[in-house]
């Protein structure tokens, strides 16, 4: 039988606060930011959601933002499991759970070891822990995740899926949907995604004038297609503007996995809106389903 391990934190101390006082400061921050909500949830609340879009940049550029999708967490019924989807920035590895125990400053979040077994052995996925060694989009979540469900960590369960680009969505959708139905299992989505990366740093400068507006239709529009659920538009808008959109494999994933939802986008931004320069600029998005 194999032993499950630990994965440890790599971007604690650099994406976001590696002490526990520090980082719970720095989440509360967040929350109370100008950009953000505007207060700290204190109590789990009544709702039924389906899924968030959250951003994954350090916590000084979009935390705020993030803040807005765990809000509505916090505000809603614990399920059984939370399914976290982010892109593989390494491109090492095939689109695969990782079945492993996460480490965080604040303290360990277990997976569904038992449903990712089930995932793994009647869909695509598989385990392969080098999409994840080195991968910080989940790791980014898990933080907002805990704070907001102190009422209720130790019955916190996760499955975390890299998507890598070997996946077949269509598939993998309609695969996951019969499993989440057969083993009827509450699930919330919480997908991993930053927007439009704009300048030299990111090789893509499809316009050099106009760089705040033209940057905020180029994610409007995307959005407005996340929000119709059409995972083919997105696909191929991404395709046809070259838009950055790191996470666009695991939203269209989603997009597919969905069914009878409607979309709400809580708060756009860019990380220029928070220090003031445009040359580099990447947009973040919170984005609601229920």
């Amino acid at each position: 039988m194999k032993i499950m391990g630990i994965r440890k934190p790599i971007v604690a101390g650099t994406f976001y606060e590696s002490g526990f006082q520090s980082l719970e400061e720095q989440i509360k921050g967040c929350f109370l930011h100008k950009k953000g909500p505007g207060d700290v949830p204190t109590k789990r609340g009544n709702k039924e959601i389906k899924a968030i879009i959250s951003p994954h940049a350090g916590y000084s550029f979009s935390g705020p933002c993030a803040a807005w999708g765990f809000k509505e967490i916090a505000e809603s019924k614990l399920p059984d499991v939370y399914i976290i989807l982010g892109p593989n920035h390494s491109g090492f590895g095939k689109t695969s759970v990782n079945l492993d125990s996460w480490q965080t400053p604040f303290s360990i979040i277990r997976p569904d070891v038992e449903f990712g077994k089930t995932l793994v052995k009647n869909t695509d996925l598989v385990e392969d822990p080098r999409a994840h060694l080195q991968e910080h989009s989940i790791e980014v979540q898990l933080p907002f995740l805990q704070f907001v469900s102190k009422d209720v960590l130790q019955r916190i369960r996760i499955l975390p899926i890299s998507v890598s680009h070997d996946v077949d969505i269509n598939k993998l959708a309609l695969d996951m949907k019969e499993v989440i139905l057969d083993t009827n299992k509450k699930v919330v989505f919480i997908v991993s995604s930053d927007f439009t990366h704009y300048g030299p740093q990111y090789s893509y400068v499809p316009f050099s004038s106009d760089v705040p507006q033209r940057l905020y239709k180029l994610d409007e529009d995307a959005i407005k297609l996340i929000k119709k659920l059409d995972a083919d538009g997105l696909l191929k808008y991404t395709y046809e503007t070259g838009a950055t959109i790191c996470g666009q494999l695991p939203i269209a994933l989603l997009l597919r996995t969905l069914e009878k939802t409607k979309a709400k986008l809580l708060q756009y931004y860019t990380s220029a809106d928070i220090i003031g320069d445009y040359k580099n600029a990447v947009g973040y998005a919170s984005i609601l389903f229920e």
